[in-house]
């Protein structure tokens, strides 16, 4: 794997956001490739709560400054960086002021979903694929965590399936026992299909559950990890009906085995 390019997307890293289950892993992970000599990028939105003083991120103008298009609005990209201490691993933030501003990550005061979280799914994804255009950095694997991110492999599927950055890119998306109540905005479907994603592809997200997204990135995923231990059945039954590798909860060794799943899900091209 020395040498090799691993893109980890995750909605929630530690040290950036509070410790569970999901943050911990997805920088786990990522440490571990990185100490093994794999090549590493980490993207997570810039939450409002983020303190950036405190982590150092600061704004590269060179990638930041493009308009993303958002159900038929312009909306900013702006692209902050950080290196976590002592690993020398750098993160990108997809940030943009009415979507990441408020000082809160998912849910306001009253813990109720934010109505915009649908549009804040569709602009992380496309930003950070763009920005990763722009550092014309090609990954071999592309390692999905978390609900937020993953409208990411629907995108790379279909929107940007000529782009020839991807196009030996796998992709692999980690699913935790973390949902949320209820859906998101239910125009979700209609604001995706704006970007010319036919109806067949986007049926799974007519309804925009916890569930439905994650079958979303399960349909347009090449291999999936169970990244916590109680998986949905629904999710299960799911995935048992699609022809794709799946690595199981780990309890020991959780490193190497991801890096031995990452090894032979390229080895299998």
């Amino acid at each position: 794997m020395k040498d090799k390019r691993i893109l980890f997307v995750s909605s929630e890293v530690v040290p950036y956001l509070p410790e569970t289950e999901l943050s911990s892993t997805a920088f786990n992970v990522a440490k571990n490739a990185h100490s093994k000599g794999v090549q590493t990028r980490i993207f997570m939105p810039r939450y409002g709560v983020i303190n950036e003083r405190r982590h150092q991120l600061h704004e590269v103008i060179r990638l930041s400054g493009m308009n993303l298009v958002v159900n038929d609005m312009d909306m900013p990209l702006i692209i902050k960086v950080a290196s976590i201490p002592k690993e020398r691993m750098q993160v990108y933030f997809i940030d943009n002021e009415e979507y990441f501003k408020r000082k809160a990550v998912f849910t306001d005061e009253d813990d109720d979903l934010f109505e915009d979280n649908d549009e804040r799914a569709i602009f992380f994804a496309k930003g950070v694929i763009e920005t990763v255009k722009k550092l014309n950095w090609a990954p071999d694997i592309i390692h999905v965590h978390g609900w937020m991110a993953s409208l990411l492999p629907l995108y790379l599927k279909e929107f940007y399936k000529e782009e020839p950055l991807f196009t030996e890119s796998k992709i692999i998306t980690s699913l935790y026992n973390n949902p949320f109540e209820g859906t998101l905005d239910e125009s979700l479907a209609d604001k995706v299909k704006f970007d010319n994603i036919c109806d067949e592809k986007i049926a799974t997200i007519k309804t925009p559950s916890f569930t439905n997204i994650l079958k979303s990135a399960i349909e347009n995923s090449d291999a999936i990890i169970h990244g916590s231990e109680e998986i949905s059945e629904e999710l299960t039954s799911f995935i048992e009906g699609k022809d794709i590798p799946v690595l199981e909860y780990q309890t020991e060794d959780l490193k190497e085995s991801y890096l031995n799943f990452y090894a032979d899900l390229i080895s299998a091209n």
